[in-house]
């Protein structure tokens, strides 16, 4: 084995604490996020022996979802702390956060010893292990302190969630297992797949790339952007995440939402999509066929590094099971013996529909007296520096903000939700980026219901001084649901409930008493004085936006669905279905 280096080793008796910390930062830990509990408290000291720096929180979910977006970022595993079992339990949204949208997380806590199960001990009640297995990969409780280093490699090796009790000093023979050797390869594509894969290619007319999170590397950046040269095939992204991609290049087309514009402008679609690490589902506007046609108008390539992605949503005419770099790479090297070129006309069409207004950029910048939303967020999006990294919530609030971001050329564009639909993430994606990118401005977009979760962040990012713009879009309502409501009852019934939100909220106040720089904002003339002034200062700054709560955003009305055909049931947010009928 190779050598394994203590770090800062302290004159005082080292424990599994210390262990474990040494562990993590001989794997390239250097952060960790969390909250304080006394069973943990050697891992912490381990920790501040070994120079892994310590992020507390104010909720433990947000310590979980910073450190998916610390790995969202970095590409390297993000890891979390906390003790059971308050923290364990309020953690648990961010483990089935993490895991519904494959992001590699390392999830520390305690335990009660194990002489005391069933004992009615403190903080004792739950299974931690059982409860954690259905929403991680690897779960797993170490009950002897030199197990710690093969059990971390392990877990690492998984990228997933490990479970740990420090239950005594190391004093027995300590087992290593692959703590000191490299991580494995990605896997590559097989050769008859890029065979078959381009033989469709060279059948289409309409080719279209669509990039998700596995593409989110600056080497598969890089060659994603050789291969759409040399082939001209238009690029999108998916509407959960944009990372890095060359969105200077001419191909670069946009959301891949934009691709449902088609069909009212009564263009073709696309004849063959290739799916680069992105998932199928929801973000990808599920079965309708708005986005990714149907299988009789459209074959599909899907390549990703879980097999059991392949095929879930939609049928995939080649699934390739490969890391998207080496993809891209064995695509580029096969592009050496034969070529493709796609036509231009479809090439125009394509990447035109980043330029396509969307139908409410006309609407009036005021609403029955309040700023209109989509105004609003873009005169935010035109005043902050390029290359911000803007993470969104969800709701209404996100869908506004998801169709503006763009206009100030960010360096990436998170979606926060995720696949489960979570809101308030947002807070601890925006934390976790802070610390994995110091010197970009992080902006969370936050609606005032979404913000009411976890606002007191805004006391974590004001201690540690975070570069982080929170902007509170305010329309005094749950949005998504307010209008939701007013699609499907209408007139039918006036009844509204518990969808409004209170008007007296100030959460400029609150920041302010939270130790950020703030301010309201009632008018688009306002804007950029108010962003100047707010990143002039040192610290967070939090933005009190008022907005109207009557525009409704499209992507509500396609997802509500709502239907005068009494031939159909509505089922708000998911497909409707055909109403049964029964002979008598």
């Amino acid at each position: 084995m190779s050598s394994f280096e203590l770090q800062n080793p302290s004159t005082r008796e080292l424990t599994g604490g210390d262990l474990l910390a040494q562990c993590l930062h001989h794997i390239g830990v250097r952060v960790a996020f969390g909250l304080h509990g006394g069973h943990i408290d050697a891992f912490l000291m381990g920790c501040e022996s070994t120079g892994i720096k310590l992020v507390d929180t104010r909720h433990e979910t947000v310590a979980v979802q910073a450190a998916e977006a610390y790995f969202n970022v970095t590409g390297t595993t993000g890891v979390c702390f906390g003790t059971p079992p308050s923290t364990y339990s309020n953690g648990l949204p961010g483990l089935a956060t993490a895991f519904a949208d494959r992001s590699s997380i390392f999830c520390i806590t305690s335990s009660p010893p194990l002489r005391d199960g069933e004992n009615n001990s403190l903080q004792g009640s739950i299974d931690q292990v059982v409860v954690a297995k259905p929403l991680t990969k690897f779960a797993h409780r170490i009950a002897h302190a030199e197990d710690i280093p093969r059990l971390v490699a392990h877990a690492m090796k998984i990228s997933s969630c490990v479970q740990r009790t420090i239950l005594a000093d190391i004093y027995t023979p300590i087992s290593w297992g692959s703590i000191t050797s490299p991580l494995p390869y990605p896997p590559g594509p097989h050769t008859k797949a890029i065979e078959n894969a381009f033989l469709l290619l060279k059948a289409s007319e309409r080719p279209v790339i669509i990039a998700g999170t596995g593409a989110r590397s600056s080497e598969a950046t890089q060659a994603l952007l050789r291969f759409i040269e040399t082939t001209q095939i238009p690029l999108f992204h998916s509407p959960k995440i944009c990372f890095s991609l060359p969105t200077s290049s001419p191909l670069y087309a946009s959301s891949a939402g934009k691709l449902a514009l088609l069909h009212h402008m009564k263009s073709p679609a696309p004849d063959l999509v290739i799916l680069l690490g992105a998932r199928t589902g929801m973000y990808m506007g599920g079965r309708s066929g708005g986005i990714i046609p149907s299988p009789d108008s459209c074959k599909l390539i899907q390549i990703d590094t879980d097999g059991g992605e392949i095929g879930r949503t939609l049928p995939v005419n080649i699934g390739i099971v490969s890391d998207a770099t080496e993809a891209l790479l064995a695509f580029n090297a096969a592009l050496l013996k034969q070529d493709y070129v796609a036509p231009n006309e479809w090439v125009k069409i394509a990447t035109g529909l980043k330029n396509m207004p969307m139908p409410y950029t006309s609407d009036p910048e005021v609403v029955e007296g309040k700023l209109h939303p989509y105004h609003a967020l873009t005169a935010v999006f035109k005043s902050i520096p390029e290359g911000s990294i803007i993470v969104t919530d969800g709701g209404e609030c996100g869908a506004w903000a998801s169709g503006a971001a763009t206009i100030s050329n960010p360096h990436a564009i998170i979606s926060a939700t995720g696949y489960l639909g979570f809101l308030g993430n947002g807070f601890g994606y925006s934390l976790g980026c802070a610390f994995a990118d110091p010197s970009r401005l992080i902006v969370n977009i936050q609606g005032d219901g979404s913000a009411g979760f976890h606002f007191m962040e805004l006391d974590t990012y004001a201690r540690f001084q975070l570069k982080i713009l929170t902007i509170v879009v305010n329309n005094h309502a749950w949005g998504m649901s307010s209008n939701g409501q007013e699609l499907i009852y209408g007139t039918k019934n006036p009844a509204r409930p518990i969808s409004s939100l209170s008007p007296k909220t100030a959460y400029d106040v609150v920041a302010q008493g939270l130790g950020n720089n703030s301010v309201k904002v009632e008018q688009i003339a306002d804007v950029l004085e108010a962003v100047t002034k707010l990143l002039a200062g040192d610290g967070p700054g939090c933005m009190n936006l008022i907005v109207s709560r009557h525009p409704t955003h499209p992507i509500t009305e396609s997802m509500v669905g709502m239907t005068e055909d009494k031939n159909v049931i509505v089922v708000p947010y998911y497909d409707n279905v055909s109403r049964p009928y029964y002979k008598t």
